[in-house]
């Protein structure tokens, strides 16, 4: 083994600490194989890295749920979740992993609660349930209470428990460390490492593993009205793109039907669920012609665009803070809703209306319109965690790299998640992630193993020589612009996302067609990916260097963007989250597959796994 190589090679790296990351991270540490290790006197070193402090990763923002079929509350199935789920998701679904995630949705849970997490309880002790859009029972056949949740606040719960255990099973962080590079050897077959830059210090590092887990979360930063945090910019995805991988069903973005007006700021799903009502300018509530018996709690993509149908119809409202501004908005009437009980069960959301829009939901109407919340599609995994490649006939497995949470793509969502189904996909499948880990950790462990001969040479590191460049690439940041009078020189990250994102917005949000794609497509070729490769930090130092940072991510979604609007291009029908206006129709015959799109490639179709459940026509 080199010597170079030892303090920076590890049996395992986690990119990621939110609900995905750490649950895989518990996972590996817990197995039966780890500890097996550990009593033979051999350590596997593990090391999970985040841009953020653990507690600030976007897990912490969900509010309403975590769906499973415990039944506490009320008769319920896990396959009629599973049922749920296939249909919400437009049956681009792929059933086995679907069946999966509704079969294990009761452990996951439990095993939560034992970690740790303060659920609301009924009066009788057990975990609280309430309704949430799209969960029925009897296939169908009307609303049940499924979603487990701690008032509104439930991914704050669940963040702060795995990260409590983590941090007590011992668990490695290099926290508020930018990861820029995935690696992969020259055959681009297995992993070998990332790049990672550590934002105090200002030093690049080559980080050596076996295994590598991409749980990076989503990308709503593209577009401009979204409820994703800041740091939401699609790390782990680019990553892959630009190490050659696909991405599979990137064009469907959920876009969740109460972002609290002109903010993008969520109002929990949970509002509705207890019995919030969306009105339209003449105070009617609308959503019972869109989606008979399901009213307001239908699937997310039927709300949104029901919202959008009012607001085209010219039953919009106004935001108050802008009365003379554009009729964007709906009303979310709250005041049904009793005032101590809604304290009770949605303080967040009343504290939102109360600090951002000067409301007060047990008295006023609150302006609401649809925000960019959700990446459907990301990663191809299976449901082991592993990273394929599709080569229009089979899949292909990335030996060493993973892939759990939104970053991923299990296809457990299809074209449209329910609510309450993310948190289970993040916790379940990061845990099935964590698992496949161990046993690859267990097979050889690199304190006994040490590193592949053809990971020892200097000269053929494909780690070492990665971070090479990436240091020459700083390096040229950190200069500044070459001109000082060049117009662009002034240009900056924020700038240039604020402006890719009101692109966005106007090619997909809610619906496109044809010619919106093709504008924004145009605009990102021309002006937005030039301004972003021309961009130069304005302040020398590394350390501490925010816009340095700022920098890669913009160019991260302005990669994602590009694959983003190929495959919006590509897929002639409307399914799930993607309304295409000139194609309204959904496609079966043509188009009941995945698309999977490489940077630069027109998509390949992966044909969707149907186990038992036929398509049906849709029902509202």
């Amino acid at each position: 083994m080199s010597p170079k190589h030892i303090e920076d090679m590890y049996d395992a790296v986690i990119v990621g600490a939110g609900a995905a990351g750490l649950s895989a991270a518990l996972a590996v540490l817990r197995s039966a194989q780890i500890a097996r290790l550990r009593d033979e006197g051999v350590d596997p070193r593990i090391l999970v890295i985040s841009k953020l402090q653990p507690l600030r990763s976007h897990t912490g923002s969900a509010e309403g749920g975590i769906a499973a079929s415990l039944g506490n509350v009320e008769q319920d199935e896990w396959r009629w979740h599973y049922y749920d789920t296939v249909k919400g998701g437009d049956w681009l679904v792929d059933q086995d992993a679907a069946a999966l995630l509704a079969q294990y949705a009761p452990e996951t849970v439990i095993n939560l609660e034992r970690d740790g997490v303060a659920f609301s309880r009924t009066g009788d002790g057990h975990i609280a349930q309430r309704r949430f859009g799209g969960h029925t029972r009897d296939f169908g056949a009307e609303p049940v209470r499924r979603a487990a949740y701690a008032a509104d606040r439930v991914g704050h719960q669940i963040l702060h428990t795995l990260w409590q255990q983590c941090v007590g099973a011992g668990v490695e962080f290099a926290e508020e460390w930018h990861v820029t590079d995935l690696v992969l050897d020259s055959d681009g077959e297995r992993v070998a490492g990332v790049v990672a830059f550590d934002t105090h210090k200002g030093v690049t590092h080559a980080v050596h593993a076996r295994n590598v887990l991409l749980a990076t979360g989503g990308a709503g930063r593209l577009f401009h009205t979204t409820s994703n945090s800041w740091d939401l910019t699609g790390d782990g995805m680019a990553l892959a793109l630009t190490a050659g991988l696909q991405l599979e069903d990137i064009e469907f973005v959920q876009f969740h039907p109460t972002g609290l007006a002109h903010t993008g700021i969520l109002l929990s799903e949970a509002a509705r669920a207890e019995g919030g009502v969306l009105r339209n300018a003449d105070g009617e509530a609308f959503m019972e012609r869109y989606a008979p018996g399901h009213a307001d709690l239908a699937a997310r993509d039927v709300v949104s665009r029901s919202i959008r149908a009012e607001i085209d119809a010219g039953r919009g409202v106004a935001d108050p803070k802008d009365p003379d501004g554009p009729r964007d908005c709906v009303w979310l009437d709250m005041t049904g809703i009793d005032a101590d009980h809604m304290e009770a069960v949605l303080p967040q959301v009343s504290e939102t209306i109360r600090k951002y829009a000067g409301l007060d939901p047990v008295h006023d109407w609150v302006p609401v319109k649809p925000t960019a919340h959700y990446t459907m599609g990301g990663i191809p995994i299976g449901t082991d965690g592993v990273v394929y490649r599709w080569d229009g006939e089979e899949r292909h497995p990335v030996e060493g790299l993973f892939a759990a949470g939104e970053c991923s793509c299990v296809s457990v969502h299809g074209a449209n998640r329910l609510g309450g189904n993310s948190l289970l996909d993040a916790c379940l499948f990061g845990t099935q992630a964590g698992r496949t880990l161990a046993d690859r950790i267990a097979d050889a462990p690199v304190a006994v193993a040490g590193i592949d001969a053809d990971m020892t040479s200097d000269a053929d590191d494909p780690v070492d020589t990665a971070a090479a460049a990436r240091r020459d690439d700083i390096a040229a940041l950190l200069a500044g612009p070459a001109d000082a009078d060049d117009p662009d020189a002034d240009d900056n990250p924020y700038r240039l996302a604020a402006d890719l994102g009101a692109v966005m917005e106007q090619a997909l949000a809610v619906r496109c067609d044809a010619p919106s794609i093709a504008r924004a497509a145009d605009e990102l070729r021309d002006e937005l990916r030039p301004r972003a490769e021309r961009l130069r930090a304005h302040e020398s130092a590394p350390t501490f260097n925010q816009e340095l940072t700022a920098i890669w991510e913009v160019r991260h979604l302005v990669d994602l963007a590009g694959v983003m609007l190929a495959a919006s291009d590509a897929r002639h029908e409307s399914r799930g989250s993607l309304c295409r206006t000139d194609f309204p129709e959904r496609d079966d015959e043509r188009f009941l597959a995945h698309s999977m799109t490489a940077a630069g490639e027109e998509p390949l179709w992966q044909p969707v796994h149907i186990v038992d459940m036929p398509p049906q026509e849709r029902s509202y």
